[in-house]
């Protein structure tokens, strides 16, 4: 991305053409100390693939009552590394954070604290077309509003001052100052401003920190202990592997591919990544500043899609929510409440430089897929962890 963030509309419109995909007779569930019959099969194949990538580390946490549950890491915590990552490992989870935002979102609807048709003027007069933007609009990446990650000054003080604290409100301001790409829910466009938005208007309601209302509406009830949300701390705790990305923010402001030279001195060694873990986030604060595991991941997914964190009649809109972000291609990628579907799964990817994550869940035949992986993006620009997943689940819904 650009500061990948911007990356992650790509990649819900382009990187999962998973709707295709048919499903698979359902084989019994082995044992417990049984490796699943997708597992022994798919583990070469993704090894192959970690290498074409040239990813350091990755973890994948499959969970299925049918087929079986399997977690499966590869690689090192560090580059050119002995330490092997392990399941447990912490990592920054990018825009997945977006859906905590937007749950908390939609748990204040619930609770009447405000509605989905609330313009967002009555929040943030300061917002262009704020009148006639809807805090739904927000949710679902229809407001029209540009993105701030888009910044060129932005992603250079990335680049030279990586430990730069950024106010959400700095945020906004650059944000606000980008062209609106249309007029309110005449088109989709992926902009973090929308999220940053959100994530004050919950503080402006609640009269807390944004990480206060995620550590009692979502990681207290779901019991997540791996999961955090340092609003401008560069921390992550440990275990963790480091991130790595081969590209600078600049470099990368309209796309993730790397020159084809950069890309032959990568695959042949002589060009090492940068390493980013301890670049501060605050950056993408309520679009994806979060942290969390693989299985603290895996447990939320089924709460987000499944249930237990909206009412009954709530958990219904969002899901019924989703509509292709390709009006013309019914079966693109769909987006929603602050929710993607990718086939049958519901769920959210993440980018930010240095990690990619993938969660989805499929209600169902309740099959749960995580996956993380600690280079982002690859040097010819794909999402690391978004094509681990699709190897994933194509192979558990039969390949098509």
């Amino acid at each position: 991305m650009s500061i990948r963030l911007r990356v992650v509309a790509a990649t819900l419109t382009t990187g999962l053409a998973l709707a295709a995909c048919a499903a698979a007779p359902v084989d019994p569930r082995p044992s417990a100390s049984a490796v699943p019959g997708y597992a022994t099969k798919l583990r070469p194949e993704l090894e192959e693939l970690v290498r074409d990538l040239l990813v350091t580390g990755a973890v994948v946490r499959v969970r299925s009552a049918d087929l079986g549950d399997w977690t499966g890491a590869f690689g090192t915590r560090t580059f050119r590394g002995t330490d092997p990552v392990q399941p447990g490992d912490h990592v920054r989870i990018g825009s997945v954070t977006k859906t905590w935002t937007g749950t908390v979102v939609l748990q204040l609807v619930d609770e009447g604290r405000l509605r989905l048709a609330d313009p967002v003027a009555t929040y943030r007069p300061d917002v262009p077309n704020g009148a006639a933007i809807t805090v739904e609009q927000l949710l679902t990446m229809r407001s029209g509003l540009g993105n701030y990650t888009a910044s060129p000054e932005l992603n250079r003080i990335l680049d030279t001052a990586p430990e730069t604290v950024f106010p959400p409100e700095e945020l906004i301001r650059i944000g606000l100052a980008e062209p609106v790409r249309f007029p309110p829910g005449q088109g989709y466009f992926y902009s973090n401003t929308n999220t940053a938005l959100l994530g004050r208007i919950i503080e402006q309601i609640t009269g807390n920190p944004l990480a206060t209302e995620f550590e009692r509406r979502i990681f207290a009830p779901l019991r997540l202990g791996g999961s955090a949300f340092p609003a401008t701390s560069n921390a992550l705790p440990s275990p963790h592997p480091n991130g790595y990305t081969y590209g600078t923010n600049v470099e990368t402001i309209d796309t993730n591919v790397l020159s084809p030279e950069k890309q032959a001195a990568a695959a042949a060694g002589t060009l090492a990544p940068i390493d980013v873990t301890f670049s501060n986030p605050s950056w993408a604060w309520s679009a994806g500043a979060g942290i969390s595991t693989s299985d603290d991941l895996a447990n939320y997914a089924e709460a987000l899609v499944g249930g237990g964190l909206l009412g009954p009649a709530m958990q219904h809109t969002r899901l019924a929510s989703i509509q292709p972000v390709d009006p013309a291609d019914p079966q693109s990628v769909g987006y929603g409440l602050a929710l993607a579907k990718f086939g049958p799964m519901y769920g959210h990817t993440g980018e930010l430089p240095g990690f990619n994550t993938f969660v989805g869940h499929d209600p169902t035949r309740k099959i749960t897929v995580v996956v993380w992986a600690s280079l982002a993006p690859a040097p010819d620009g794909r999402a690391p962890a978004v094509e681990m997943a699709r190897m994933v689940i194509g192979e558990l819904y039969g390949r098509g």
